[in-house]
């Protein structure tokens, strides 16, 4: 198995680890709002998430950035909450008021967080070839967004059902999946070590 398929695969099953979910409930959260005719913005979102992931792997091999695993930890959950709370009280705004600028800056934000509660781990798996991480890094990435692709695609499509067959209003089907996401979310921010 060559190095860039190694990692690529890596990369794969970071996101769709179902014991460590936390990638995809964000990514879920993210999604709360659009449709497959909001594609553009879908893929701007995803890329700059994958963006900011692998920027924060990166820093932290160069070791530029070493952060506490367990204050990580605890991030990683309040981005996914923050996210959900703010499509749950912006759900009656049409998306021409929400700011792009805005919502992708906090995304990228957001990716150098999750990237940094998974970069002691990389760390360790790429230690035997400091001289070359670029291989590893790259094809991480491109297993992470190809992943987080097909994650976004399942949410558009429960998003697309529930609108278009069961009859929910947009506004209905975002305060239904942000709250049930927040609910997924309050019990990783109550377990959280941090509070030991």
């Amino acid at each position: 198995m060559s190095e860039f398929y190694l990692y690529l695969k890596m990369g794969w099953e970071h996101v769709l680890d179902l014991n460590a979910y936390d990638h995809v409930l964000f990514l879920a959260a993210l999604m709360v709002p659009y449709l497959f005719k909001d594609f553009k913005r879908v893929l701007l979102l995803v890329s700059l998430f994958t963006l900011g992931h692998t920027i924060a792997l990166c820093l932290s091999v160069l070791k530029v950035v070493e952060v506490k695993a367990s204050f990580v930890e605890f991030l990683i959950p309040i981005t996914i909450f923050i996210t959900a709370l703010y499509y749950l009280f912006t759900a009656r705004f049409s998306k021409s008021n929400r700011s792009i600028t805005f919502v992708s800056g906090v995304t990228l934000f957001f990716g150098l967080i999750h990237g940094l509660g998974f970069s002691n781990y990389f760390k360790m798996m790429v230690a035997d070839q400091p001289s070359n991480v670029f291989v590893p890094l790259v094809s991480f990435a491109i297993g992470i967004e190809a992943a987080q692709i097909a994650v976004v695609a399942v949410v558009l499509c429960l998003s697309f059902i529930a609108q278009s067959f069961l009859n929910f209003s947009k506004k209905e089907w975002t305060l239904i999946l942000s709250a049930f996401i927040l609910g997924m979310v309050t019990p990783m921010l109550l377990e959280s070590n941090i509070w030991n």
